[in-house]
Parts: structure tokens; sequence; C-alpha cells
């Protein structure tokens, strides 16, 4: 079995790295926002290009503090692709602001800068775009849009670790860039952990202030704030792994380059642009048949996995919250998307495999 993902194995190179950590962190007694968590925040920033970076729960929380720290007036409008995952959904509402979908492009599955403004009211207030499976979204024109409009920019970033566009990498274009180190990212935690990166002073002390209670110094509360902070025993593995992250991605690089060689024109592959250096947390490939496709991998022995089978507009949670309206790009995306294995525990043997398999459907 050629297994979609398996986090012992993708971990296993690390284990004794992170035994040595964890023993340190357990005898120091220090386990909440201590040494570990300012040296990650402090080397993250530096590997993002952005001046300061504060560790949160999750990644959830780094949207949702994110949004927060601007303060926006309840039922403001926040722009955001209609085939993004449903925290990116979950962020917004959570902050009493009203999620604007926007249909993506279908080459690469981001939002489409193109049909932005046709969205943009007198409530819009912000726009959250997603760099979805590793690729970075065509930043030009969308920063020009939050310029001649006087829009926020956040960045969801959660599959996009050291993915650039057009030199600059992920995070550092909004006003705020927000990361999750779920334990499945190219960059993963052993648990929930996530952070936000920026290069605005007062947006960083913001951001630490509503991570914990709203208060920089201990008992003393400024703002309305969150219990969302890094945890020190998460943030010393992810000290370990950031020295690591140019390796992971360049394997992960390496493997999608046999998927893009071999695997024959039946499947619509991701599209590839000098202006993106893309890191594949996801490698997707889409069929009109993915249901079948599927079963047909599984039974010759290889797991994958769809991401995402449900569009937002389309989960029960959101009936009623959602634009009603069709999304007719989005849906054909979740209707046909299919996520291949492409993990740093597999080999080029085992893409191979995949591929030799994939090619006879």
């Amino acid at each position: 079995m050629i297994e979609y993902e398996n986090l012992q194995k993708l971990n296993a190179p690390f284990k004794e790295a992170y035994v040595e950590q964890f023993k340190k962190v357990n005898e120091s007694g220090w386990y909440i926002l201590g040494n570990e968590v300012r040296k990650f925040e402090s080397d993250f920033a530096s590997f993002c290009q952005t001046q300061y970076c504060a560790g949160v729960a999750n990644g959830l929380d780094a949207l949702i503090v994110s949004l927060k720290a601007f303060s926006f007036k309840s039922g403001s409008e926040v722009i955001v692709p209609s085939n993004t995952y449903i925290a990116t959904i979950l962020s917004i509402l959570h902050c009493g602001l009203k999620p604007v979908l926007v249909e993506p492009d279908i080459k690469t599955y981001n939002i489409d800068p193109a049909r932005i403004e046709e969205s943009i009211t007198s409530r819009t207030v912000a726009i959250m775009v997603v760099h979805l499976y590793g690729k970075c979204c065509e930043m030009g024109p969308i920063l020009q849009i939050t310029e001649r409009h006087g829009l926020k920019l956040i960045e969801d970033c959660a599959q996009a670790h050291g993915a650039k566009y057009k030199g600059r990498l992920a995070g550092s274009f909004g006003h705020y860039g927000a990361f999750s180190f779920y334990p499945t990212k190219n960059l993963g935690a052993l648990g929930d952990a996530g952070a936000v990166v920026t290069s605005d002073e007062e947006l960083y002390l913001q951001a630490r202030r509503l991570r914990n209670y709203g208060s920089e110094k201990k008992y003393y509360n400024d703002v309305i704030g969150l219990n969302s902070r890094l945890d020190e025993i998460q943030a010393a593995f992810l000290n370990i792994k950031l020295k690591h992250i140019d390796l992971i991605n360049s394997h992960k690089r390496k493997l999608a380059e046999i998927y893009f060689r071999e695997i024959n024109d039946s499947f619509i592959k991701p599209v590839v642009d000098s202006d993106y250096i893309d890191v594949y947390h996801i490698y997707n490939i889409r069929h009109p048949r993915r249901d079948q496709l599927r079963e047909y991998l599984l039974k010759e022995g290889i797991s994958t996995e769809i991401h995402y089978p449900v569009p937002p507009h389309k989960q029960l949670a959101m009936q009623g919250v959602l634009d009603s309206s069709v999304f007719p790009l989005s849906e054909e995306i979740h209707a046909t998307t299919l996520s291949l294995p492409i993990s740093f525990f597999h080999t080029e043997r085992d893409i191979l495999r995949v591929v030799e398999v994939l090619n006879k459907f």
C-alpha cells in the first residue's frame, strides 16, 4: 500500500531531535511563551521575509487574530475564494463579518483577481486570499486592487510555507500572513499550532495582545482577547523542522516533477509558471470520473484524498449563512479534484508506481 500520508514515517527523521527537545523543555519548567516560542517567532519571521511573527494555537486562530486586530464594524464584508477550506470562512464568521465568495481561476484554483472588483461594495473592508495547495495567488493585481480601494489584505498561508510569487514569499504581501502548522503541513508540528507574520510593528503588538487575553503585561488587559498561544513544546518541535523546510519543499517539488513528466494528458495537472515557486503541500489532478478513479487507485493499493469534496456554500452549516448563488467553477473543482501521494516520506519509486497505475485508468 502506498499511503497518502503517514505522520509517523514523515517525522521519523526528526525523532531523536524531538526527544532531546522534549527533555529540554520539560526540564526547563517553562511551558508557555518561553524561549522556544521566541526563537521560533524570530526565525520564522526571517524565513518569511517579514519583520515580526506571533505564535498562536492553530491556523484558524491565526486568521481570527488577523481579522480582530482591525476591529472591523460588525457586518463588514470580507472577500474570500469560493473554493477555500471551511476554516477561512469560519474565521470571518467568528469575527461577526460577512464572507463574500469570489470564484477562483479554474487553472490555478486560487482566487481570480479579475473577478474581485465586481464584488467590492461600500461595506467591503478586506480581502482574504488563500494560497491553495502550495501555490501563491497572483498577488500583483490583488495588491493593486487593495490599494485602489483602501482594503486590508490578509493571506491564508496554511498550505504555502515557502511558496513564492515573483521572488516574494507567501505571507510577506499582506497586512498579515496567517499560517497553520497542522501536522500534515510542509512545516508541521506534532499537534495544533499556528502563527501570524507581519512587518507592521503595531499590528504585531496587537496580535501579541489578542492571543494572550488582550494583555501585553501580565494581569493588565488592554483589549478583548483570546487564549491562543503557540505551545512551548510545539514551538520546540517546529524549531527543529524549520531547519529542514527547504529540504522538505525541495523533495516534494522533485516528486511533483515526476508527476508532471509522467502522467498522461487524460488528467488535468496543476499549472506551472515561471513567476511562481510552488511547494506542493498538495499535488492535485482533476478528472471527470474522480470518484471511480479514486476507487480504482485504492484497489491497486494507492491511497488518495480529496481536497475538498464539498464547497463551502454547499456545507450544511453554511445554509442561510453564505450567498446561495451558484458557483460553477468552485463546484467543478470540488467534483473533479483528487490529491495524489506527495509526502516527505514518499520515494521517487513510490511516485513512479502511482503514475504507472494512474495511466492505466
